[in-house]
């Protein structure tokens, strides 16, 4: 049995994007799957796993479904970011060629982020839930015309064979991370690269949220995420924030300060270092 202690859960069969996430920052640690992503936070909740890692936007997809609505009731903390650049490969059976493909597995997103590809050779896209499970279907089946779409790690976890690395049609695609734990961390206010991340509810009034984001304008508190959810009803609704800095630094203090007049709830969810892709990212003007 693998210790507790030193095992992270993620949603997804093994070789999935989360896999290769949690090993790449984590390689020490073991990978307990995890069929839902609330089964991950079950896991960490219950002490099977120290750690969850959970895939919450992507530079091509958009955001993860479903995340956002877990995230109040999970119980558990952000301690970390990871900002995971997707590669995908096409895979196959040892001993097929690319000619001789007529259709390609994979989870929707990944098939509409190689269409360029598959349109190329012609393949017929067929959906999957997700890319590892595609893998794995492709090595149970030993078809050399279907292939799929996946990680290199999924193609080391089932034995199948990459055709082709890199076959994604953006450069760009880049999947972020959360990485969640029973226990919050606490940074230094002085450390640099500090994010927060917080939940927060807007009065039912005109013009809230306009009033609720004027505390970080006026204090120079960059936002780099703000996404919006109703609840029952579709009247106050709910944000989810990143912000830029410490919740003790002077700035985002006050703008904290100023977002409590405005709003019916305020939620810290975790106070953690940034990544440094976001420092790469700034320097290169992105």
């Amino acid at each position: 049995m693998a210790d507790p202690n030193n095992t992270i859960a993620f949603q997804g069969l093994p070789g999935a994007y989360s896999d290769l996430a949690c090993r790449n920052v984590y390689p020490k640690m073991t990978t307990l799957p995890c069929r839902a992503f609330d089964d991950a936070f079950q896991a960490v909740r219950e002490g099977k796993a120290a750690l969850a890692m959970i895939p919450i936007e992507n530079t091509v997809a958009g955001r993860v479904a479903d995340i956002h609505h877990l995230l109040p009731d999970s119980g558990l903390h952000i301690v970390g970011e990871h900002f995971q650049r997707v590669n995908h490969h096409l895979l196959a059976v040892k001993g097929a060629r690319i000619a001789d493909l007529t259709h390609v597995h994979s989870h929707i997103h990944a098939l509409n982020q190689c269409r360029k590809l598959i349109r190329k050779l012609g393949l017929e896209p067929v959906e999957h839930v997700d890319t590892a499970g595609a893998a794995a279907d492709i090595a149970k089946r030993g078809d050399k015309t279907q292939g799929a779409i996946a990680s290199e790690l999924a193609a080391k976890v089932t034995g199948l064979v990459s055709l082709k690395a890199n076959i994604e049609d953006a450069e760009h695609n880049t999947t972020r991370f959360i990485i969640m734990a029973r226990q919050p961390v606490d940074p230094k206010p002085e450390a640099e690269g500090t994010m927060t991340s917080l939940l927060f509810r807007v009065k039912n009034v005109p013009a809230a949220l306009y009033k609720a984001l004027g505390g970080f304008a006026t204090n120079g508190v960059n936002l780099t995420k703000l996404e919006s959810y109703v609840g029952e009803g579709f009247v106050a609704a709910q944000f989810y924030a990143d912000a830029e800095g410490h919740p003790k630094q002077r700035p985002l203090e006050l703008a904290l300060e100023e977002l409590a007049f405005h709003t019916t709830e305020i939620r810290i969810l975790g106070v953690y270092p940034g990544h440094p892709y976001r420092r790469r990212v700034n320097a290169a003007g992105g």
